[in-house]
């Protein structure tokens, strides 16, 4: 199960004095007012570790705050992850993942998301997971939450589009949008950000925790079972041309292709047969 970690404040009742002086040095610092999608996330994902599960968050564009923070994510003009530093609007910035670590195939310039990610992403997965780091399964995982959660959210931070020219219609309802809509109206007198702020953490964490479910109990163990009928393909059948899957119903197509790549598969699968959910057998690869 996965657990959402957000308010420090259900632990304080239980906090021992020692423990209340710790939580009260660690401190993630951000910006104030309006909010995006992208430190939102970042703050969440820290919060996820052990040494970051109590921090204080603390929200200012005030230089003498945040340097007293032990990490600041989206303000303050530097990339310094030496020292826990993670912003990227500064104009000299333009690293991706693939600039940071060229092995990666993504080059969406990073927001803070993908910047906190990048440099905790495989121990955060781990500890929500319950697993070791060099544990087999985790970079699969997490090169799949980059693709399909957290690059979305660098690109729309940043500008970047998903295609060039004039789109036919405006999306409105991704992650980004939502929680574009929890800041305070330009025209309310009041402009407190916390509460909306909060709502945003609680957001995304959501939306996170239920990625990383689907991608690990679902995802996960068909991409398992399509490698392994490509490993004993020539078990059964001498060309080696033929897959046969362990079971029906798997989601196949989009593993096939990735494991065919990934493992170097130099004679092409041609069929493909499973048992469907009446119990019909299916086949061949590419027709219904």
């Amino acid at each position: 199960m996965l657990w959402l970690r957000l308010c420090p404040r259900r632990c304080l009742t239980r906090m021992s004095g020692a423990q209340k002086r710790l939580r009260a040095m660690v401190r993630i610092g951000t910006h104030d007012g309006s909010f995006h999608c992208d430190e939102a996330l970042a703050c969440f994902l820290l919060r996820q570790l052990p040494e970051y599960r109590e921090a204080e968050i603390v929200r200012s564009r005030n230089a003498k705050l945040l340097a007293a923070c032990d990490v600041v994510v989206d303000v303050g003009g530097e990339y310094v992850p030496e020292r826990h530093r993670y912003d990227h609007h500064q104009r000299t910035f333009s690293e991706s993942m693939y600039s940071l670590q060229p092995e990666n195939p993504w080059v969406t310039k990073l927001s803070s998301a993908g910047l906190v990610f990048f440099h905790f992403g495989k121990r955060i997965l781990s500890t929500l997971l319950g697993k070791e780091e060099g544990d087999p399964q985790l970079p699969a995982l997490y090169n799949k939450m980059y693709e399909n959660f957290i690059e979305e959210i660098d690109a729309i931070d940043n500008g970047i589009s998903q295609h060039d020219g004039e789109s036919r219609y405006a999306l409105t309802t991704n992650l980004s949008s939502r929680v574009g809509y929890l800041n305070p109206p330009w025209n309310e007198e009041e402009q407190d950000t916390e509460a909306g702020f909060r709502k945003a953490m609680e957001l995304v964490g959501t939306e996170f925790l239920d990625r990383l479910q689907f991608f690990h109990k679902s995802w996960l163990p068909a991409r398992t079972l399509v490698e392994e009928a490509i490993r004993k393909r020539y078990e059964e059948d001498p060309s080696g041309e033929i897959l046969v899957m362990a079971r029906g119903g798997c989601p196949w197509k989009e593993h096939l292709f990735n494991l065919e790549k990934e493992l170097k598969v130099e004679k092409p699968i041609k069929f493909v047969l499973y048992v469907d959910q009446s119990g019909q057998w299916r086949g061949p690869r590419g027709r219904q």
